[in-house]
């Protein structure tokens, strides 16, 4: 894997917490080459970081939408590239 990636971070509100949410995002990572973690929030929202490829990273969020789709009522995204950080895809406490 290349060590200069795209990052998305996202912040998804809605009905997020307690029905699934992460380990769906965690499911739907199974299928693309991508890296990073999802994180509950304090707030009730729900944190997503996620690093690989730009084409990966935009159908990655595309999966994730339609998986969740009923339960997201919001998103806020922020993107750049760097440096990969994570090793692997996984869920954070």
């Amino acid at each position: 894997m290349s060590t200069h990636v795209s990052h998305r971070e996202v912040w998804y509100s809605g009905r997020v917490q307690g029905v699934g949410f992460r380990a769906g995002v965690l499911a739907v990572s199974r299928g693309y080459e991508v890296t990073g973690y999802v994180q509950n929030l304090t707030d009730g929202r729900v944190y997503l970081h996620v690093e690989g490829a730009e084409s990966e990273l935009e159908e990655f969020l595309i999966g994730v939408a339609e998986k969740m789709d009923g339960h997201i009522k919001g998103e806020e995204v922020r993107s750049f590239s760097g440096v990969r950080t994570c090793r692997d895809f996984s869920i954070r406490r």
